[in-house]
């Protein structure tokens, strides 16, 4: 049975009531969280009123749309988030006297990685430490790497892969593991889909597929194209970079997109751009107020390694 925190006007909150109610508040759905935490919602729903009967406060607003975190939850968020990583570190700390690595890793990751290859990491990881189950969370899902940088900073995830223009913010502390050129992306029938290389004077007046501001890879566009004394028109903003080749396969603009995810064919043109800084950096992003978990610096190894 889970612990309980107790105070000595008689109640006491158990770990699991903390773990329901970060889930639905960060989930914004009772439905969601018990996904997330492989229970029933009715269990989930039960244990959210247990906690608010003995904390004597409403958490939740809940609404026919979603649910929303009162005042008196916002003021719990943080601290329950902290309750749950001192309980993870303790866990953490016996783990390291007994030799295991267990728990949980939550991931946080861009969809492509140039150089790095998610699913081989992650295999390897699994076998090394089969007892760690991973989550992964998406940038398209969490609105690119800001928000995988906000879920981190927030407790949410253990680490993530990130792309962001200056330095990190407070709460969060980065590595550059690697870096991936742009490519222009055209298609087949374009007027410079023929050549082997194109300079970056050559594409102003082009309409651009592209990524909101504050994404990496278009921050290192924006760079480029302001170091060069150009403007640029971007028709359509994108927020998964797999879905930037087919834009521009139909129609809709050209792209700079780092160099592979963009399969070149018969539709599909894909050529190196000089003149200018088109770089993309990508780092592992990990929080720098919390201690790491043993799965963390496990998997912080298991990169460096990959990347020697």
């Amino acid at each position: 049975m889970l612990a309980a925190i107790t105070w000595g006007d008689g109640w006491g909150m158990e770990l699991r009531q903390l773990e329901c109610f970060v889930a639905v508040a960060e989930e914004s759905s009772f439905t969601r969280a018990a996904a997330r935490l492989h229970v029933v919602q009715s269990a989930v729903s039960a244990t959210i009123a247990a906690l608010e009967r003995e904390l004597d406060a409403r958490l939740l607003e809940r609404t026919s749309r979603r649910v929303e975190l009162s005042d008196a939850g916002r003021v719990l968020l943080p601290k329950a988030r902290a309750a749950l990583d001192a309980a993870q570190d303790a866990r953490d700390a016996v783990d390291d006297v007994n030799g295991g690595v267990r728990g949980t890793l939550r991931i946080g990751t861009m969809s492509s990685l140039g150089l790095i290859d998610l699913p081989s990491l992650l295999g390897r990881f699994h076998r090394e430490h089969p007892p760690v189950s991973v989550r992964l969370a998406t940038a398209a899902s969490c609105g690119g790497s800001p928000g995988l940088v906000e879920a981190l900073t927030e407790g949410r995830l253990d680490l993530a892969f990130v792309s962001m223009p200056g330095p990190p913010p407070v709460g969060a502390q980065w590595k550059d593991v690697t870096t991936t050129p742009l490519d222009l992306v055209v298609p087949a029938g374009h007027r410079l889909a023929d050549r082997s290389r194109v300079a970056l004077g050559e594409l102003a007046g082009e309409a651009f597929v592209d990524f909101p501001a504050g994404y990496g890879n278009r921050a290192v566009t924006d760079r480029a194209f302001t170091a060069a004394g150009l403007t640029r028109h971007v028709t359509i903003e994108i927020t998964a970079i797999g879905d930037g080749a087919d834009f521009v396969r139909h129609g809709l603009g050209v792209a700079l997109l780092p160099r592979g995810s963009a399969e070149p064919g018969d539709d599909l043109v894909s050529l190196p751009v000089t003149g200018a800084d088109l770089d993309w950096p990508i780092s592992l992003a990990t929080s720098s107020d919390r201690t790491p978990s043993a799965a963390a610096r496990a998997f912080q190894r298991l990169v460096d390694e990959h990347l020697r």
